[in-house]
């Protein structure tokens, strides 16, 4: 172990790896709960979610530790899962078959851009600015996705007949009362720092929920495992079926366009979403210097353990597709492991086996109401919001493309469509400085797709 995992080199030890891998469990584990209680709104079998996200995430996570060697842990994201369910399927209306069979063509490509010098185009491609705006834009979508499934905010009428509005609810409801006392209890933890505040937020909330009768403690309704790996019979694969990926692209011109974006739209936030975690936390910690980012940007293959680390991110994308969930991504969270000295892929072993062990645990998560996952979407979205402060906000040349790429993402409940606005507003500003030649060609093809899909949708 000591020889595989190059422990002493790393300055580590087993007994510290190991508590790494456990509290970085503890940081990410409320994926386990969160995940199947969104994508089952698609009508996936919340069973089949629920397994889908454990093999996802032990398989992709035992990749990062035994391939790369670092101490990274990967699961479905959180922004990803939220994009998949409320735009791919409940706005476009795609089926969730379909919506995986986008998720693993994305994990192929994000394959191939890791494996060749592509990378280094696209990051190149994507202003710095737009990258942190849609990371704080995704941010403010889960967020207000959590307030609208909690009920606390819900469509209203305006003055003008027919118009629907945002309003605050009149708190009668049981499930609201109970998302509140929730939000106030994981925001008292987080304050507190008490490891896995998330994860002990979304017990204690469902256990308050008992006596408001918001929980209900009806086992004989709760997805047994036999339910569980049967739901996961119906995810596995789907995306290849007739309703996955054999009719994706013989739906009319406006449809194929529109996967086309959305395929994009998914590669585009993995991609910057994993190399913001990687490059933001393994530069503090040490674990990837800036050779390796150098290497990274300007060299094709495994040259580095960031190389690695990267290709078992891609990966684990088309994998969890396979088993049935939206992209996965390099969990944040990983540093809640990192800071308690975890170095090594060790730690992300430790991790994949804690997953694993949840399978028998699919009864008691099957029973925990949205309104105890909700305050951990708000949470979730809060802590993205960081990005926004690396925007220069005074100059309006960088404001107005982060306004449409973050702000306008939420308020058009559409991440693909806070990019398309993002990068046009760019474009526009580029255009008025008499900058255009700063305008990379991947960024002027993306954004001619983005009217390309506008008029389609205009004309049909």
């Amino acid at each position: 172990m000591e020889k595989f995992f190059k422990l002493k080199e790393n300055g580590t030890k087993i007994s510290t790896e190991l508590m790494a891998g456990l509290t970085t469990f503890f940081a990410m584990s409320y994926i386990l709960f969160v995940n199947p209680s969104m994508l089952s709104i698609t009508g996936m079998p919340w069973g089949g979610v629920y397994l889908a996200t454990i093999f996802a995430t032990a398989i992709g996570t035992l990749v990062m530790g035994l391939f790369a060697n670092v101490p990274y842990a990967v699961a479905p994201g959180m922004g990803l899962n939220a994009f998949f369910t409320f735009t791919v399927v409940l706005v476009y209306g795609y089926t969730w078959q379909q919506a995986l069979a986008m998720v693993f063509i994305c994990g192929i490509i994000n394959i191939l851009i890791t494996v060749t010098k592509i990378r280094k185009l696209i990051i190149k491609a994507i202003p710095e600015t737009l990258q942190h705006a849609i990371g704080g834009g995704i941010g403010i979508f889960i967020a207000y996705i959590g307030l609208i499934n909690a009920g606390l905010i819900h469509n209203d009428m305006g003055v003008e007949a027919g118009t629907l509005l945002p309003t605050l609810t009149n708190f009668k409801s049981p499930a609201v009362l109970v998302f509140v006392i929730g939000l106030i209890l994981t925001i008292i933890l987080l304050i507190l720092k008490v490891k896995g505040s998330i994860l002990l937020g979304i017990v204690l909330t469902a256990l308050i929920g008992i006596p408001f009768k918001v929980t209900i403690l009806d086992f004989t309704n709760a997805v047994t495992l036999n339910d569980a790996f049967a739901g996961l019979g119906q995810t596995f694969g789907a995306a290849f079926g007739a309703e996955g990926i054999q009719s994706l692209f013989n739906q009319g011109p406006e449809k194929l366009v529109l996967a086309l974006i959305t395929i994009f739209s998914f590669s585009l936030s993995d991609t910057f979403d994993t190399i913001g975690t990687f490059i933001g936390t393994g530069r503090a910690s040490g674990i990837f210097t800036a050779e390796d980012e150098k290497q990274m940007q300007e060299t094709a293959g495994f040259n580095t353990r960031l190389d690695k680390a990267l290709f078992a991110d891609a990966t684990a994308t088309s994998l969890g597709a396979i088993f049935g969930t939206s992209n996965t991504t390099t969990y944040v969270e990983s540093t809640a492991g990192i800071g308690v000295g975890g170095r090594t892929g060790l730690t992300s072993v430790a991790t994949a086996v804690l997953f694993l062990i949840c399978i028998v645990f699919s009864p008691l998560a099957s029973i925990v109401p949205g309104a105890a996952t909700a305050p951990a979407l708000v949470i979730v979205g809060v802590m993205m919001l960081a990005n926004f402060a690396k925007i220069e906000w005074e100059d309006l040349a960088e404001a107005i493309p982060a306004f449409f790429a973050g702000i306008f993402m939420a308020l058009s409940y559409s991440i693909s469509y806070g990019i398309a606005f993002g990068f046009l507003a760019y474009i526009v500003v580029k255009l008025a400085q008499r900058k255009f030649k700063e305008v990379h060609p991947i960024l002027v093809v993306a954004s001619l797709l983005f009217v390309v899909n506008f008029v389609i949708l205009a004309l049909y």
